[in-house]
C-alpha cells in the first residue's frame, strides 16, 4: 500500500516537472513547438524566400570547408507550421521566429530594402553566410532589428558601404561582416564607435572590409575576439590591445602599414590566439612575449622583427602552433624552445641570419607534426634529434648550408609525408631506404651534391620528387614507372645514363610535369605502343639528343609549356601541332637546334616563344602581329630578312621582351611604340636597320635593356631616353650617332638606373659626359656589388634570362645572363676631347671602363683607385700624360689594364695587381720606365706624389695647351732683359758675327712627321711660334 503511494506521489512530481519546463522558460528555442508559427511570419518568410533562386555555385565555399551547402528553403510550404522549417528557431511561448539561420543555403539574389524579413522584429539571430547576393549592398533596414545578439553576413558576395544603421543593433553580442567584396566598406567613425559603444560586444569579425582607419586606443572590455584581416589599418599598434581583460583572439594580419612595436611590459591579457603576420611591425620581439601564458597560436609571419628570438619564448608551454617565418631574426635558436612540448607546427623559415648547427631543443617537441627551418643560414650535419619527432609529417630544411650525407634514422619517421631539403651542400649516396618509406607523397632534393645511382622505388605513395641538379649517375630506375600517383618527376641537371623511352612514362596516367633536361640520357620518342599521356601539361627535354618532336605528344591537347631546346631537331616546325597545340601551349622553346621553318606554329595563345640559333630564313611572317597574348619573343641568331614590320612596335600589350638580335632586317625601327606598353627588353643589335631612333620610345616606361648596337642608325645621341625610370642597359655601338653627349632636359636624376652603357665605334664628340655620369648611382654602391647575385629577368617563373654582349681586351664576350650587379662604361672609338673628370672615382661598383682610342689629354685622375671593384681599364689611344698614379695598384680585382699609346711618363706603379700586367699595356709611352718595361728609371724619374685634384685640375688644362703662363712670363721677362743687353752692345760695337753663327747653328730644324692627334697639332704650333721668334732675333741681329 505505501509503495503503491509513493509511485503515485512519484508520477504526479514527473508530471509537474513537465508542466514548469514547458512553461518556466518561454524564450528557450526549439524548433519542436507548443505555439504555431503567426501566419504573418509564415507569409513574410515565404515571400522573401521568392526574392531567391537556388544556385549550387553561390555556396561553393562551404563545400571546400566541409560544411556542405543544401538549399533550406526548399523544405518551407505553406501547408506546415514555419517553426519547422529548416533553418528557422521560433521562440517556444510565442511563435515567433527568433532564429534565422541560412547559410550555405545556396541562396542567390538580392535583399532589397523593402524585403519581407525586416518583418521578423523578434529575431535574436541572423545568420546569411555563404550565399551569393549579387554585389548588392546591405540596406539599412538591418537596423530594426534591435533584440539582435548575433549577424553573420560572411563570406555573402556583399559590396558597398556598411550603413550605420548597424550601430543601433545595442543588443550585439557577435557581429561577423568579413570575407564580402572589395569594395565592402565601413567608415572609420563607424568602425570606433562599433568598437568602443557596443558595451555588449564580444565577437567582431571585419576581415576583408574596407575600413582604411587607424585602431582606436580605447575599446570595449568586453571584447574577446577582435579578427581585422586585411582591413587598411594604418598607424601605430596601441599597447592598450594587450591589456584587455577578456581578449583571447587578436587577428590583424595583412595590414601592411601597421606599425610600431610590440610592448616589453604589460602584456597581460589573456590571449589563446594572436596573429599579425604580414604587417609593418618591427624591433626585438620583447621578453614580454613570455608573458601571454594563455596562447596556444602565435602568428607573427612576414613582419620586420629582428635580433634573436627571446628566451622567454619557452614559457610559452601551452603553444600549439608557433610560425616566425619570413622575418629578420638572427643567430642561434634558444634552447627553451625545448620547452614548448605541446607544439604541433613550428616554421622559423625565411630568416635567413638565423644560424648556426640546428641544435637537440626539437628531441623533446614529440607532438610536432611539421616542422620548417627553409631559407636560414644553418650549417653542419642533418640534426640526427629530428628521429625522435615520430609524429613528424612534414620536415622541411631548404636553402640552408646543410653538409653530410643524408642519416639512416630518417627511416624512423613512419608517418613522413613531405621532405624538403633542396639548395644545401648535402653529399654521398641517396640511400635506398628513403625510398622505402611507405608514407612519403613529397620528396625534394635538388640543388645538392649527391652521388651514386637512384635506387629502385619500393611504394607507390610518391606524388612528387625533385632530384635534379646533382650528380646523379646511372640509368633512370624502371620502377618509376609504377609510381601511379606521380603527378611532377624532375630529374634536370644531373650526369644520369642511358637511352629512355619516353613511352615508360605512359603508365603514369596523373603525370603532369616531367623534365630529363641536362643530362647524358638520349630520349627515344618512337612510340611503338602509340602511348599516350592524356595529363602532361609540362615537359622539359633540353640536351637530351632528341632528333625529332616526341610522336607521344601528338594526341597531348594539354601541353601547356614545351622545351626542347638544344637538342638536333631539323626541319619545319611539325604540321600536326598547330591543331593539337593551338588552344594550349603557352610556352615554346626550341631554341639551338635546326629548325628552318615559323610555319604551323601554334601561335594562339603563345605567351613565351623562344627560337633563337636556328636555320629560320626569309621575313617574319605577318601572322606575328597578330600575338596578343605574348609575353617574350626571342628570334635572335637566326637568318631571318626583310623589312622590319611596323605592327612589332605595338602588336601586344603583355610584350615584355622583343629580341631580334643577329639577323638581317632591314629598314627602320617600328615608329609607333603606344602609351601604356609593358616592353622591358629591346634587341635589335646585329642586323642593318637604318634611320633614326623613334622618339615614340619614351613610351617605354618599364624598359630596362635597350640594345640597338652594329647597325647603321644615323642620329644625334637620344637624350630623351635619360627620361625612362627603369633603364639599366643602353647600347649604341657600332652606329653612326654623332654630337655632344649632353643632357638637355630638367630632369633631376638623368639615367639613375644604368649599370650598362656601350656607346664605342660612333662618331660622338666633345667632352665626357660628366652630368650623366655623376648620375649613375647604381653604379656608386660597392657593397651591394659585392654580395647580390641576381640576374635581370629572372622575376618569370620559365627564367627567360635577359643576356648581352659586352667588349673586353679588344674581344667580345657573351653575357647569357646579366648579373643585376654588372656594370660597365663603353666610349671607346669616338672623337670625345678634354680630360677625364674625378667624378668617375664615385662609381664604386663599376668593373669595366673602357675610354679608348679617343682624344682625351690631361692626367689620369688618382681618385680612380677608388674603384674598389674595377676589372677592367683601358685608356689607351689617348693623349694623356703626366704619370700613372699609385692609387691604382689598390683596385685588388683589376685584371685587364691597358694604358698603351699615350703620353705617360715616370716610373710605372709597383705591388699588387700592377706585378702580374705585361709590358704590353705600357707600349707606346716613351718616357715610362720601371718593370715590366726594359727602361729602367733615374732617380729623376721617381714618382712624386700627385698634386691636390683642385691643382691638378689646372695643371691639367695648362698641359691639354701645351704650355704655362708662369714659363710664358718667365721667358718673356728674361727674353726682354737679354734682348736690351745686346741690342746695346751692338749698338755701341756693331753686330758680331761670332754670335750670329751661334744663333744659326742653334736654330731648331723642322721636322715633318703624321699629325694624328691633339698632343701633336699642339706640338706642331708650339714649333712654328719658335721658328717666328728666332727669325725676329735673326732681323735684329742683322
Amino acid at each position: 500500500m505505501r509503495l503503491s503511494m509513493l509511485l503515485d506521489l512519484f508520477l504526479l512530481f514527473i508530471l509537474h516537472l513537465q508542466h514548469q519546463l514547458a512553461y518556466s522558460s518561454p524564450s528557450l528555442p526549439s524548433t519542436t513547438n507548443n505555439h504555431l508559427c503567426p501566419s504573418e511570419q509564415s507569409q513574410a518568410l515565404l515571400q522573401f524566400k521568392q526574392d531567391f533562386t537556388i544556385d549550387s555555385f553561390a555556396s561553393a565555399d562551404c563545400d571546400y570547408d566541409e560544411q556542405y551547402s543544401q538549399p533550406k528553403t526548399m523544405s518551407w510550404k505553406t501547408s506546415t507550421d514555419c517553426c519547422t522549417w529548416d533553418g528557422v528557431t521560433c521562440d517556444r511561448s510565442t511563435g515567433y521566429a527568433i532564429g534565422l539561420d541560412l547559410s550555405c543555403s545556396q541562396l542567390q539574389g538580392i535583399i532589397h530594402p523593402k524585403s519581407t524579413v525586416f518583418q521578423l522584429s523578434h529575431l535574436q539571430r541572423l545568420n546569411l553566410a555563404h550565399n551569393d547576393f549579387s554585389f548588392s549592398g546591405v540596406p539599412s533596414e538591418v537596423g530594426r532589428f534591435a533584440g539582435l545578439t548575433h549577424l553573420n553576413l560572411s563570406y555573402s558576395n556583399f559590396s558597398g558601404l556598411i550603413p550605420p544603421e548597424i550601430l543601433r543593433l545595442s543588443n550585439l553580442v557577435s557581429l561577423d561582416l568579413s570575407y564580402n567584396e572589395e569594395s565592402f566598406k565601413l567608415e572609420p567613425s563607424s568602425f570606433k564607435a562599433l568598437l568602443q559603444n557596443l558595451t555588449r560586444l564580444r565577437e567582431v569579425s571585419l576581415s576583408f572590409v574596407n575600413i582604411s582607419s587607424v585602431l582606436p586606443v580605447s575599446l570595449s572590455s568586453s571584447l574577446s575576439s577582435i579578427s581585422l584581416q586585411n582591413t587598411g589599418l594604418h598607424g601605430k599598434l596601441p599597447d592598450q590591445v594587450f591589456q584587455l581583460p577578456n581578449l583571447h583572439t587578436l587577428d590583424l594580419s595583412f595590414n601592411k602599414d601597421l606599425t610600431g612595436t610590440l610592448p616589453k611590459t604589460n602584456m597581460s591579457s589573456p590571449l589563446r590566439w594572436l596573429d599579425l603576420s604580414t604587417t609593418s611591425l618591427l624591433g626585438e620581439l620583447p621578453n614580454s612575449i613570455g608573458h601571454l601564458k594563455s596562447l596556444n597560436h602565435l602568428q607573427l609571419t612576414g613582419c620586420n622583427f629582428s635580433g634573436s628570438i627571446p628566451y622567454s619564448m619557452g614559457n610559452l608551454t601551452l603553444i600549439t602552433f608557433l610560425d616566425l617565418s619570413e622575418n629578420r631574426f638572427s643567430g642561434n635558436l634558444p634552447s627553451s624552445l625545448s620547452n614548448l612540448k605541446q607544439l604541433t607546427q613550428l616554421d622559423l623559415s625565411f630568416n635567413h641570419n638565423l644560424e648556426g648547427q640546428i641544435p637537440d631543443v626539437f628531441a623533446n617537441l614529440r607532438q610536432l607534426t611539421s616542422l620548417s627551418l627553409k631559407g636560414n643560414n644553418f650549417i653542419g650535419p642533418f640534426p640526427s634529434s629530428v628521429a625522435n619527432l615520430t609524429q613528424l609529417e612534414v620536415l622541411e630544411m631548404s636553402s640552408n648550408s646543410l653538409s653530410g650525407p643524408l642519416p639512416s634514422n630518417i627511416l624512423q619517421l613512419p608517418n613522413l609525408t613531405t621532405l624538403y631539403l633542396s639548395n644545401n651542400s648535402l653529399n654521398g649516396t641517396i640511400p635506398s631506404w628513403l625510398f622505402s618509406l611507405p608514407s612519403l607523397v613529397q620528396l625534394d632534393l635538388s640543388s645538392n651534391q649527391l652521388t651514386g645511382p637512384m635506387h629502385e622505388f619500393q611504394y607507390k605513395s610518391l606524388e612528387f620528387i625533385d632530384l635534379s641538379k646533382n650528380e646523379l649517375t646511372g640509368p633512370i630506375p624502371l620502377s618509376i614507372a609504377d609510381l601511379e600517383n606521380l603527378t611532377s618527376l624532375y630529374l634536370s641537371g644531373n650526369n644520369l645514363t642511358g637511352i629512355v623511352e619516353l613511352d615508360m612514362f605512359s603508365n603514369l596516367i596523373n603525370l603532369q610535369y616531367l623534365e630529363l633536361s641536362n643530362n647524358n640520357i638520349s630520349v627515344s620518342t618512337t612510340n611503338k605502343s602509340n602511348a599516350k599521356m592524356p595529363s602532361l601539361t609540362w615537359l622539359r627535354l633540353s640536351s637530351c639528343k632528341l632528333k625529332e618532336f616526341p610522336h607521344m605528344l601528338r594526341t597531348n591537347e594539354n601541353l601547356d609549356m614545351l622545351d626542347l631546346s638544344y637538342n638536333e631537331i631539323h626541319g619545319e616546325f611539325p604540321k600536326w601541332a598547330e591543331s593539337i597545340w593551338g588552344d594550349s601551349l603557352t610556352y615554346l622553346n626550341l631554341s639551338h637546334n635546326f629548325i628552318s621553318g615559323l610555319e604551323h606554329f601554334p601561335w594562339k595563345k603563345l605567351g613565351i616563344l623562344d627560337v633563337r640559333s636556328n636555320l629560320l630564313r626569309g621575313p617574319l611572317p605577318s601572322s606575328i602581329c597578330n600575338l596578343n597574348s605574348l609575353e617574350i619573343l626571342d628570334l635572335s641568331n637566326n637568318s631571318l630578312g626583310g623589312v622590319f614590320p611596323q605592327c612589332m612596335g605595338n602588336f601586344s600589350n603583355q610584350l615584355t621582351v622583343l629580341n631580334l638580335r643577329n639577323n638581317g632586317l632591314v629598314g627602320i625601327i617600328p615608329t609607333a611604340f603606344a602609351k601604356g606598353n609593358r616592353l622591358r627588353n629591346l634587341n635589335l643589335r646585329g642586323n642593318q636597320l637604318q634611320g633614326t631612333l623613334p622618339r615614340s620610345m619614351v613610351n617605354c616606361r618599364n624598359l630596362e635593356v635597350l640594345d640597338i648596337g652594329e647597325n647603321h642608325i644615323n642620329d644625334t645621341f637620344p637624350h630623351w631616353l635619360e627620361t625612362l625610370p627603369e633603364l639599366q642597359v643602353l647600347v649604341l655601338r657600332s652606329n653612326r650617332f654623332r654630337g655632344s653627349v649632353s643632357s638637355t632636359s630638367k630632369i633631376q636624376f638623368p639615367f639613375s638606373k644604368l649599370r650598362i652603357i656601350d656607346l664605342a665605334d660612333n662618331e660622338f664628340t666633345g667632352n665626357l659626359p660628366t652630368t650623366y655620369i655623376r648620375n649613375f648611382k647604381a653604379m656608386m654602391n660597392f657593397e651591394e656589388a659585392r654580395t647580390t647575385l641576381e640576374y635581370m629577368g629572372e622575376v618569370n617563373y620559365h627564367q627567360y634570362y635577359d643576356y648581352s654582349t659586352v667588349v673586353t681586351k679588344g674581344l667580345e664576350h657573351e653575357l647569357p645572363r646579366i648579373l643585376k650587379t654588372f656594370t660597365t662604361i663603353d666610349l671607346s672609338n669616338n672623337k670625345f676631347e678634354g680630360g677625364i673628370p674625378d667624378v668617375i672615382g664615385s662609381l664604386r661598383s663599376l668593373k669595366v671602363l673602357n675610354l679608348s682610342y679617343n682624344g682625351l689629354v690631361g692626367h689620369i685622375p688618382p681618385l680612380l683607385g677608388k674603384l674598389l671593384a674595377l676589372e677592367s681599364l683601358d685608356l689607351s689611344s689617348n693623349q694623356l700624360g703626366g704619370e700613372i698614379p699609385a692609387q691604382l695598384a689598390d683596385i685588388t680585382f683589376l685584371s685587364a689594364l691597358n694604358l698603351s699609346q699615350n703620353h705617360l711618363v715616370g716610373r710605372i706603379p709597383q705591388g699588387k695587381q700592377f706585378n702580374t700586367f705585361e709590358a704590353d699595356a705600357y707600349s707606346g709611352n716613351s718616357k715610362l720606365c720601371g718593370p715590366p718595361l726594359s727602361r729602367n728609371c733615374e732617380d729623376s724619374e721617381t714618382p712624386k706624389p700627385p698634386p691636390p685634384p683642385e691643382v691638378q685640375k689646372i695643371n691639367d688644362l695648362d698641359f691639354a695647351s701645351g704650355f704655362t703662363w708662369k714659363v710664358v712670363l718667365l721667358g718673356y721677362g728674361c727674353g726682354t732683359v737679354l734682348g736690351l743687353a745686346v741690342g746695346s752692345v751692338m749698338f755701341f760695337i756693331g753686330k758680331p758675327k761670332w754670335f750670329i753663327g751661334i744663333v744659326e747653328r742653334e736654330r731648331p730644324k723642322k721636322v715633318r712627321r703624321p699629325i694624328t692627334g691633339v698632343f701633336e697639332r699642339e706640338h706642331q704650333r708650339k714649333t712654328q711660334r719658335e721658328e717666328r721668334s728666332w727669325k725676329k732675333k735673326l732681323q735684329i741681329f742683322s
